[in-house]
C-alpha cells in the first residue's frame, strides 16, 4: 500500500502508463487501480499514443517504457518535459545499462524502475515522484553514481589542466627571460641587401616547443593579446639597432592590432619604421570593423604587410579588403624557374592602394633569407 504523509492523504496522484507489453500494462493498471491514493488516467502502447494521452490528461506521473515503439521513452520524456512540465516521468525498463539510464535522466525523468521491481517499490516510486522526489532502483543506482563520479573526476582533471596551461602563459608574460627575440633579415632579390628585419619570438621553456604552440595555448586560455604584446615590446626595444634605411616587421593577430594597448606601445616608438604583419592563422570576421581599428595604427605611420598571401579566393579577398603596403613572399615561392626567360611574376608583388583621391603603387622585392639565430641580435649585412 502507498505510504502517504498526513498532508497528502486527501490528494490523489493521477498516473499514465506507457508500456508496449500488454500483459505488463495490464498488471500495472490493476496495481494502480487497487491503490486509493492513485488514479489511472490512461494507458498507451507506444510513444505517440503516450504523448497524445499526456497532453490530454496532464497526469501527475507518467510511467514510461524506455524501449516502446514510436521513438521510445526518451522521445516521450523529452516531449512531456516541454509540453507538460509538471508531469513527473518514471522510466521503466528491463535494461539497466549505464548509457540508457543516463540518457533517460538527461531527457528529464525523475526516477528509474527496473521491470520486476516489487509492487510496493513501484507504488513508493509513484508516490515520491508525485510529491516531487526522485527515485532510482537499487539496480541502477551504483552505475549512475559511478558515472557521475567519473564525470566529476574528468571535470576536475580538465579544470586542473586548464589552470596549469593558464599559469604557464602567465609566467611567460611575467618572466623577462621567458620570451626572447631573434631577427630575420628581409632582403632585396637583386642586391641581397637587408631592407627589413622580422622579429620572431622564441620560448626557451619549459616546455620546449615552437612559438606557434605557445601562442595557440595563450589564445585557448584567453591571454593571446597579452602574450603578443610582450613579444611586441621586446622586439621594439631593439628598433634603434635596426639600420636607418631598414624597417622592423612584427607579427601580430588581428585582435592585437586593433587593441588599445598595442596602439599605445606603437605610439612610443618611431612607428614609421615598423611594419605590422598580420598572422595568417587568425581569421578576420568583420573587415569593416577591423579596418576602422587599423586606421589608427596607420595614422601612427606603421605599414601593413600580409605574409604568404597565396592565390586562393580567400587570400585575394584578404588583400583587397586590407590594402597592405607590403605583400611578403617566401623565397621558395619567389625564385626564378630554370625554364623562365624573365623574372617570375611572384618575385615581386605589386599592389595599388587608394588613399583619398590618389593612387600609389608600391612594389615589394624583399623575401626571407636564411634564418639567422641570435638573441636579440641584428646584423646589417647581407645573408650568408
Amino acid at each position: 500500500m502507498l505510504q502517504t504523509s498526513p498532508s497528502d492523504k486527501a490528494r490523489v496522484v493521477t498516473v499514465l502508463i506507457a508500456e508496449d507489453d500488454s500483459q505488463l500494462r495490464g498488471v500495472l493498471s490493476a496495481l494502480i487501480d487497487s491503490e486509493p491514493a492513485l488514479q489511472l488516467v490512461g494507458a498507451a502502447s507506444d510513444a505517440d499514443e503516450a504523448i497524445e494521452l499526456a497532453l490530454e490528461t496532464k497526469p501527475d506521473v507518467a510511467i514510461v517504457d524506455v524501449r516502446m515503439p514510436g521513438g521510445g521513452g526518451i522521445k516521450v520524456a523529452r516531449e512531456l518535459r516541454r509540453s507538460t512540465p509538471d508531469t513527473k516521468v518514471l522510466a521503466l525498463t528491463a535494461a539497466a545499462d549505464r548509457s540508457t539510464v543516463l540518457e533517460m535522466l538527461e531527457a528529464g525523468v525523475v526516477g528509474y524502475l527496473v521491470k520486476g521491481s516489487s509492487a510496493q517499490h513501484i507504488l513508493e516510486s509513484i508516490g515520491r515522484a508525485g510529491s516531487g522526489q526522485s527515485m532510482l532502483s537499487a539496480e541502477v543506482t551504483g552505475d549512475v553514481i559511478s558515472e557521475l563520479v567519473g564525470q566529476l573526476g574528468n571535470r576536475r582533471r580538465g579544470a586542473e589542466k586548464e589552470r596549469r596551461r593558464r599559469a604557464r602563459i602567465e609566467r611567460a608574460i611575467a618572466d623577462e627571460a621567458a620570451v626572447q627575440m631573434v631577427f630575420q633579415p628581409i632582403c632585396a632579390l637583386d642586391t641581397l641587401e637587408p631592407k627589413g628585419f622580422e622579429a620572431l619570438a622564441r620560448f626557451p621553456g619549459p616546455p620546449q616547443r615552437g612559438p606557434e604552440h605557445w601562442f595557440r595555448e595563450a589564445s585557448d586560455v584567453g591571454l593571446n593579446i597579452q602574450l603578443e604584446l610582450v613579444a611586441v615590446e621586446r622586439a621594439l626595444a631593439h628598433l634603434a639597432e635596426v639600420p636607418d634605411d631598414a624597417y622592423m616587421s612584427i607579427n601580430v593577430s588581428p585582435a592585437t592590432v586593433v587593441s588599445a594597448p598595442f596602439k599605445r606601445v606603437l605610439g612610443r616608438v618611431a612607428a614609421e619604421r615598423v611594419v605590422v604583419e598580420i598572422t595568417e592563422h587568425a581569421p578576420i570576421a568583420d573587415y569593416d570593423t577591423f579596418n576602422a581599428g587599423l586606421a589608427a595604427v596607420r595614422a601612427l605611420g606603421a605599414r601593413l604587410a600580409i605574409d604568404d598571401a597565396g592565390a586562393g579566393f580567400a587570400s585575394l579577398r584578404h588583400i583587397l579588403r586590407l590594402e597592405p603596403e607590403l605583400i611578403k613572399r617566401a623565397i621558395g615561392r619567389s625564385r626564378r624557374s630554370p625554364r623562365e626567360s624573365s623574372p617570375s611574376p611572384t618575385a615581386s608583388a605589386r599592389l595599388s592602394s587608394r588613399r583619398g583621391s590618389s593612387t600609389r603603387k608600391r612594389s615589394t622585392r624583399c623575401v626571407r633569407s636564411v634564418f639567422r639565430t641570435g638573441r636579440a641580435t641584428i646584423s646589417a649585412g647581407p645573408p650568408g
